[in-house]
């Protein structure tokens, strides 16, 4: 300890001060002249903007909200635009665009048609992460930053008001409850009123409604080993969790609307118990204010509908803002994306969005009048499943019903043995997300065929299992899979006719009759491009749908001609960089209506 002390007390001697000072005033004056430069551009910049004069000019940041946000988020805009914020020394100009989150998706993955949507969005904010999942799973280099929540809304379960009483005065419900209230004849019974027969709850579809997608992961959830969030890809393996989904399925409505929305104005409209074919739906807590409040409409309902929060882990919508990538963003929109997602999560503005009837963390506010809407206390949020099993529930789902046929085409080329990431190849990948589909799959038709160069004689593809129901031919399907290996060349033009043909021929009436192909190289023999189009041009029949998606793997595909197949026939296009994307692409496909 002494010599410690000694070493920090001693002093040194025979050194001048006054170098040190010189040095310590010379350090001084460069500061200081840093210092006036910088604040001199600070106040230049401020000046420009109070003159409307940046030296670059304006710039537009374009925003696309979620419905259910955009009245606050266009109010928090004004809030900002009224600082007369400068980035990159452009004036930003905020444009706030409502409008719904699939139609987004669609055109960011699939084409922006600007005569009807206007001009792309640099970034955008939806209702939940999960839309952000499956744009990642198409293309996840459309994403700019990791998302960010700036609000917050529970999902409930909607019902008339006195369903939502006889609810109410219930003990012990929990969202985990669902699949054996729902697939009892007399459901009502649980809530003592017998004499009401089933309790349904419409389900409108999970990939485009996001509410239903949660609702659907909170039931899964009680059927786990811990009997709790979050859902694993793992779990949807398992015989309780399958059950738990064939139950749920099972007990759709009849006629289920295709949105939560129209849901809701059935409800609203047929107030009395099962009057509209079901007694509730799922929805997010600031859609049923907005909808008994008449925000979007313009017209409130003569009756409201009451929201009831189930018990356990409650899912919650996350309203994730999401700054976009892609040659139109410039570097001024990232900049400014970035510092109006900062000002949104401003005390101030966060009370903007509370007005609005999200839930923010730095407030308790409500808004007044709010009929129908309880505001309950959240005591625990469940735990989201991960971007990949998202995915896969929705694929779960969209084929349960066994009114999906699906025929895949595996590009077996020599290339497929290149490497797909974490010390596995391209193959690999591929045959391990197909794998655990078929193995996920609770119904509906598979076929699976191959392409390559010279399979069968002189053809370049291979029927390796004809499409038919999953159920019956599961082993084939995985031993089928399992025999896939890299060979030579990559004639998908050829196949791929030959399997439109074949669908074609062996159309399911009734049912969703897709194609998905799996490639990670450019056509290299064989029919030629425009000969294909023209040719599924000749075959396509009005009355016999057959959309063509495509996965594409690596960096190699011919990203443009593929993309103009899907977009005539209807079908999607993603972009897989990595093996490990394979997996929750080929969910999103199977998964779209």
């Amino acid at each position: 300890m002494s010599r410690h002390r000694t070493l920090r007390t001693r002093v040194r001697r025979g050194v001048a001060g006054w170098p040190v000072a010189v040095v310590g005033l010379v350090a001084l004056i460069v500061l200081g002249v840093l210092g006036w430069s910088w604040l001199g551009g600070v106040i230049e910049r401020r000046a420009a903007a109070e003159a409307g004069d940046c030296a670059e000019g304006e710039a537009a940041l374009r925003i696309a909200s979620t419905p259910s946000a955009a009245d606050a988020v266009r109010d928090v805009a004004k809030a900002w635009s009224a600082t007369r914020p400068v980035v990159y020394d452009h004036c930003i100009r905020v444009e706030v665009q409502s409008i719904d989150s699939e139609v987004v998706l669609e055109g960011l993955t699939q084409g922006w048609d600007e005569e009807k949507l206007g001009t792309r969005p640099h970034a955008w904010i939806t209702d939940s992460t999960l839309w952000v999942n499956r744009l990642g799973a198409q293309n996840h280099a459309l994403l700019g930053a990791a998302p960010q929540s700036i609000a917050a809304s529970p999902v409930v379960l909607a019902l008339p008001e006195e369903g939502a009483t006889a609810v109410q005065a219930s003990s012990g419900f929990r969202w985990t409850d669902l699949p054996g209230v729902t697939s009892s004849p007399a459901g009502w019974d649980r809530f003592g009123q017998a004499a009401w027969g089933p309790f349904k709850v419409a389900m409108p579809d999970p990939t485009v409604n996001a509410a239903t997608a949660m609702a659907i992961q909170s039931a899964l959830a009680g059927a786990s080993p811990e009997g709790k969030g979050p859902v694993t890809t793992d779990m949807l393996n398992l015989d309780p969790v399958k059950n738990t989904m064939a139950s749920l399925v099972a007990a759709k409505p009849a006629q289920t609307p295709s949105t939560t929305w129209e849901a809701m104005s059935l409800l609203a409209d047929k107030p009395t118990v099962n009057a509209a074919g079901f007694s509730a739906v799922p929805v997010f807590e600031v859609d049923l204010y907005r909808h008994n409040t008449g925000k979007d409409t313009g017209t409130a309902p003569l009756k409201p509908l009451f929201g009831v929060t189930p018990g356990g882990p409650t899912p919650v919508a996350d309203f994730p803002f999401v700054a976009l990538s892609g040659d139109w963003v410039g570097e001024a929109q990232v900049r400014a994306a970035q510092a109006f997602r900062d000002f949104l999560t401003d005390e101030a503005q966060q009370k903007i969005l509370a007005a609005s009837g999200l839930r923010v963390p730095s407030s308790t506010d409500r808004p007044k009048p709010s009929p129908g809407v309880r505001w309950a206390t959240m005591t625990e949020g469940l735990a989201p499943a991960d971007a990949n099993t998202a995915q896969q529930i929705s694929a779960t789902w969209a084929t349960a019903d066994n009114g999906q046929v699906v025929t895949l085409l595996v590009d077996s080329s020599k290339s497929m043995e290149e490497s797909g990431g974490d010390g596995k190849s391209r193959m690999e990948w591929l045959k391990a997300a197909l794998s655990g589909q078929v193995n996920r799959s609770l119904s509906g038709s598979v076929g699976l065929w191959e392409f390559s160069r010279q399979l069968d004689g002189e053809r370049p593809y291979r029927r390796l299992v004809p499409t038919g129901p999953v159920l019956e031919q599961r082993q084939a399907l995985l031993d089928g899979i399992a025999g896939l290996k890299p060979l030579s060349a990559t004639q998908l033009y050829t196949s791929l006719l030959a399997l439109y043909e074949d669908t074609q021929e062996n159309y399911q009436e009734g049912k969703r009759n897709r194609i998905v192909v799996l490639t990670d190289g450019p056509n290299d023999g064989g029919l030629g491009f425009d000969e294909l189009r023209a040719k599924l041009d000749e075959l396509k029949r009005d009355d016999r749908p057959i959309p063509i998606s495509v996965i594409a793997m690596g960096p190699a595909p011919e990203r443009d001609p593929l993309n103009k197949i899907t977009q005539s026939t209807g079908g999607t296009f993603s972009v897989a960089e990595d093996g490990k994307a394979i997996d929750a692409a080929l969910a999103q496909i199977l998964s779209a209506g």
